[in-house]
């Protein structure tokens, strides 16, 4: 097995959505904000060579998207999906699985192409994109606070491709997925899924947005975005306390300072213990 982690772009979140009710005073010199209040955040995905099959776990905001869209996010894509699987000597035909981890536009938005002709048609045409049921019905029938991160050019054309499946969390990973088990959290939305991977002698858990960055280690801070914050903190400390036990590698989705780090605990709490790279294990 080979692990890589790919770049999808970059975009802009407010800083006092990503950090709830943290005051920016403390949430700023851990992750500086630009004059509009914007922190620039990273979109990784992960790309798993296992035999014959190549798994991408999320796949970014996409390009499909009008002008306006971008403009509020300030999105940086043009490219970079095709480019960083391009330098792995990939291109979207080799993908085999796409693993979504949950169906917010962020992480979406890149299963979907729009062709000249202005069809939705899957992005990586080849693959089996993976969701499971509750997650997909929360998504496609969703709540008016989390409606706009839910956008049915994202969802629809999947489901519509005959290309899709669901996991049911309760019997396990499917065969032919290279994880080892996924983490179900429901704090941040419905059934989300963290994939962790058995990889060089480590456990490699690729948080998505349970823990978007390593600013987001200690408990209270928890997004603003996240549908159950109280739930959100429960369940960081959990894997966060296995983490820091079983020294597990923590691959930070959102942190476009930081692509990985494992974590300690302290007398002040969880804290960063080393950052580091997926390619330098």
């Amino acid at each position: 097995m080979t692990v890589h982690t790919i770049d999808t772009g970059l975009f802009k979140l407010d800083g006092g959505a990503m950090f709830g009710v943290v005051p920016k005073s403390m949430w700023q010199k851990v992750y500086p904000a630009d004059a509009n209040n914007m922190c620039t955040w990273a979109m990784r995905a992960l790309l798993i060579e296992d035999e014959n099959r190549l798994t991408l776990v999320d796949t970014g905001i996409g390009d499909k998207q009008d002008a306006k869209f971008f403009s509020r996010f300030d999105v940086q894509v043009d490219g970079v999906l095709d480019r960083s699987l391009g330098a792995l000597g990939f291109g979207r035909a080799d993908i085999t699985d796409v693993f979504l981890t949950h169906l917010h536009f962020d992480h979406v938005g890149g299963a979907v192409v729009r062709r000249p002709d202005g069809a939705l048609v899957p992005a990586f045409p080849n693959a089996t994109y993976w969701s499971n049921q509750g997650h997909w019905d929360w998504a496609t029938h969703p709540n008016p606070r989390e409606k706009a991160s839910f956008l049915a050019e994202n969802i629809l054309p999947i489901h519509e491709s005959g290309q899709l499946r669901f996991i049911d969390p309760a019997a396990g990973v499917p065969a032919g997925l290279p994880f080892r088990e996924l983490l179900l959290a429901d704090g941040h939305t419905e059934q989300l899924m963290v994939p962790v991977v058995e990889y060089k002698g480590r456990t490699l858990a690729f948080m998505s947005d349970l823990l978007p960055s390593a600013a987001h280690l200690p408990l209270p801070y928890v997004m603003g975005y996240d549908m159950r914050p109280l739930v959100t903190m429960a369940e960081k400390e959990a894997v966060l306390a296995r983490a820091a036990a079983e020294n597990w590698v923590l691959l930070l989705q959102h942190d476009h300072l930081t692509e990985a780090c494992t974590v300690q605990q302290t007398d002040r709490g969880v804290a960063v213990a080393e950052r580091l790279r997926i390619k330098d294990l």
